[in-house]
């Protein structure tokens, strides 16, 4: 029987194998899950949490990252590794895969592909036209 391990040194390990990503955006996404998980208690007002769909989640990643990180966001994201919502699904895969999450035989690495632009959801709502065009 493999022990389970902690979560920071699942991901620890992680790194040490693929380095495309750095530990914070692993944490990050470990932040993502809680926030994601508490949404979807909010929206359909159960106790239980259900199983979080890549859909709910990149909703959670694009809302706490704007949240968090402003105008910064895409930046720092991509610092860590994360240029798309494919990385956010290769990340989520690692954590799988690693046995600190766990995915039902619904959960395909093609669910993130095409979530949602990063330019748009990160750097557009920051640019002084948009925001003039409100008034």
């Amino acid at each position: 029987m493999i022990p389970i391990l902690g979560f920071q040194e699942a991901v620890e390990k992680i790194v040490t194998r693929d380095q495309r990503y750095r530990l914070d955006a692993y944490l990050f996404l470990r932040e993502v899950m809680d926030f994601a998980v508490k949404r979807q208690k909010k929206q359909r007002k159960e106790l239980r949490p259900m199983h979080v769909s890549a859909t709910e989640l990149l909703e959670a990643f694009r809302l706490l990252a704007l949240k968090e990180f402003g105008p910064m966001a895409v930046t720092l994201l991509k610092y860590w590794g994360i240029k798309n919502s494919s990385d956010v699904g290769q990340i989520i895969f690692n954590l799988i895969e690693a046995g600190v999450v766990g995915k039902t035989e619904d959960d395909t690495l093609a669910s993130f592909s095409n979530g949602f632009d990063f330019e748009k959801a990160f750097v557009h709502p920051f640019l002084p036209e948009r925001l003039m065009a409100k008034d």
